[in-house]
């Protein structure tokens, strides 16, 4: 072999050295989009489903058994969380998720960390969290792992509706 046909060997090994890392490192950005993917879709469900569980609940305490005709009637702002003696899953009703985490590690893959906040807004400014009673409360409920990039955060808001 003469000295052009060994550097064309070598560029070639060269060539194909480049190529065989660039397909590993594609392999590997792909893997971590679909993991974040994964994780994220996990989380969008679990912060679904705190949600769904929240909506099955009575609006107030003092609306689980009787209406309500007053927003003085209503759980002080300063009051909302559980009452006295009410542990997850008892809630009966939506504030008492307010303060609400818990660590969950059911999941094979990542530990996630649910977290819930409930404050009242109004009607007129929905992001702005009230001081006072209002006929809306909005919950938020915020999922993170260490396993994610991101943190899902998702909200909704509950109104009162008393028909005569």
């Amino acid at each position: 072999m003469n000295t052009g046909q060994s550097l064309i060997t070598i560029a070639a090994m060269m060539l194909l050295s480049v190529l065989v890392l660039r397909i590993n490192s594609t392999i590997l950005n792909t893997d971590q989009v679909v993991q974040d993917s994964k994780f994220g879709l996990l989380a969008t469900s679990m912060a679904t489903s705190m949600i769904e569980e929240a909506t099955n609940k009575a609006f107030d305490a003092n609306t689980d058994s009787q209406n309500v005709t007053s927003l003085s009637q209503l759980t002080p702002p300063s009051k909302l969380g559980p009452d006295s003696g009410e542990i997850y899953p008892d809630f009966d009703d939506v504030d008492d998720y307010n303060g609400y985490s818990r660590i969950d590690s059911s999941m094979p893959s990542a530990v996630f960390k649910i977290s819930c906040s409930v404050a009242y807004v109004s009607s007129a400014s929905p992001n702005t969290v009230s001081t006072t009673a209002t006929w809306n409360k909005k919950i938020t409920v915020t999922i993170s792992s260490i396993s994610m990039q991101d943190t899902v955060r998702m909200s909704t808001i509950f109104s009162y509706w008393y028909f005569r």
